[in-house]
């Protein structure tokens, strides 16, 4: 047979084995886990499947003690509280989610997969067509916590103490212990089982201000919590009092403080006797805020338009604080003036001694004609000593 012949037909026979060995059974990658949660809070249930062809998911529901009576869920049931995204590519992933979850809500939840051709057939068994993977979601009823007030903190540091107090008044199980919480991070030392518990704050100050937190944990049950919110007016803990660049370099400038809520920031420049708002006409401004901290980056600088200066603002619901920052741009001839300074100190010493030089040449002459005048004084002196002697020979 010719070899040609040969690789044909295997290329033939293997296109026709093709859909065959390649064909995949779905089967679940990651399935939904069982969670327990509290009233008014969101879950969230994962499904990741795989087969060839890619697998259809489903999300179908049971309430509790009612497993024979399932129903299908869709995207916006429950009045929008209930939401399914599924996407299909090499895996069939989905996510159900529900909100502000109700005691009706408890129950299971099922997520079904199938890539056979004949899943949709009424007249099959859904049993043997479709793969499954249940979760059962508990909702419990969240317990009760009487909380202090909102607390806004004095503009000055005060030695007046502030204290938080929470109380747990009513709970479906007991309580383990209690602790507190500041800005997401559990504050040190404050753990106890007592159900009312309370954080002291003995001297306050703006960084003190932030978002706190008593939480209740439970054997049995979710953690439960409640927020109460120590507010103060932004106080700018650190800045740049002056930025020195050359022209064409880059300059930034930041700002950070405390207090809270997080400040609204602005920069301003001075431009005659009042501030005005950045003017990012150029390009050359990026303005980044993140929270207590901000900063101002000025590209390219322009030594005739960028020095000056600058003032961050962060402003709150509480009040508004301020502080300025200066930014000096040099040419680029800058590291040039001292070896400028001293040449021209060179230079005009050159000058004076060439001028004193010039200046002194004249007198120098006259100076050499003075002799002439008193060597004929001296002639004349001998002269009359020659007559003298003559007399005296005589």
């Amino acid at each position: 047979m010719h070899p040609n012949a040969v690789i044909l037909a295997v290329v033939f026979f293997g296109n026709l084995m093709l859909p065959f060995t390649s064909a995949q059974n779905a089967g679940f990658v990651k399935s939904p886990m069982s969670e327990t949660k509290l009233t008014g809070d969101t879950f969230e249930l994962y499904c990741d499947v795989v087969g060839n062809p890619t697998p259809e998911i489903q999300w179908w529901y049971a309430e509790i003690n009612r497993a024979d009576s399932f129903k299908q869920l869709w995207d916006g049931a429950r009045k929008r509280r209930v939401s399914i995204n599924t996407a299909y590519g090499a895996n069939g992933v989905s996510v159900l989610g529900i909100t502000r979850l109700t005691l009706e809500d408890s129950g299971t939840y099922e997520c079904r997969a199938s890539n056979d051709p004949r899943r949709n057939d009424l007249r099959q068994n859904p049993a043997i067509t479709w793969i499954r993977a249940q979760a059962t979601i508990s909702v419990l009823q969240k317990p009760k916590i009487n909380a202090s007030d909102q607390i806004i903190l004095p503009s000055e540091r005060s030695v007046i103490p502030i204290t938080l107090q929470c109380n747990l008044t009513h709970a479906h199980t007991s309580h383990s212990e209690s602790f507190w919480m500041k800005n997401g991070h559990e504050i040190s030392n404050t753990r106890t089982n007592q159900r009312n518990t309370a954080y002291r704050i003995n001297k306050t100050r703006a960084d003190d201000a932030g978002e706190y937190m008593c939480v209740y944990t439970f054997d049995m049950a979710p953690n439960t919590n409640t927020t109460i919110e120590v507010k103060a007016s932004p106080d700018i803990t650190g800045h740049k009092r002056s930025e020195n660049k050359k022209e064409s370099e880059n300059a930034t400038m930041y700002c950070k403080s405390v207090g809270y809520p997080h400040p609204i920031w602005t920069w301003r420049k001075l431009e005659g006797t009042s501030y005005t708002d950045i003017d990012n006409s150029s390009g050359r401004y990026f303005i980044t805020n993140r929270d207590n901290y901000t900063e101002l980056n000025i590209l390219n600088l322009d030594i005739s338009t960028d020095p000056g200066e600058y003032q961050c603002n962060a402003t709150n619901v509480i009040g508004t604080n301020a502080v300025t920052t200066i930014l000096r741009v040099r040419s680029h001839l800058a590291p040039l003036w001292p070896f400028l300074g001293v040449l021209a100190e060179i230079l005009i010493l050159v000058v004076i001694i060439v001028v004193y030089e010039k200046r002194k040449r004249p007198d120098e002459i006259m100076d050499d004609d003075e002799p002439v005048g008193p060597m004929k004084t001296n002639s004349t002196n001998n002269h009359k000593d020659k007559n003298i002697r003559q007399r005296n020979t005589t």
